[in-house]
């Protein structure tokens, strides 16, 4: 079976927003990289979710950051 090269195949909203927060060491920075009212009006994962899902244009900028971070990542553990 051939495997997707899309690093987003197969990753939750969840652990991706997940995984940015703990990047970013909380909402506060996650919300100076993307300024949306999610991550900086009194913030929660369960909150920001239901936004992003609803919100295509915002879970394209959270999945776009993503990506840069994972590049980020990689470059760093080189």
């Amino acid at each position: 079976m051939e495997q997707s090269k899309d690093p987003l195949h197969g990753k939750r909203l969840d652990t991706i927003l997940e995984e940015l927060i703990a990047y970013y060491e909380g909402f506060e920075r996650l919300g100076e990289e993307i300024k949306i009212k999610c991550f900086t009006d009194n913030p929660s994962i369960n909150s920001s979710l239901k936004f992003l899902r609803k919100t295509p244009w915002a879970r394209a900028k959270v999945e776009s950051l993503y990506l840069y971070v994972l590049r980020q990542k990689k470059r760093d553990a080189q």
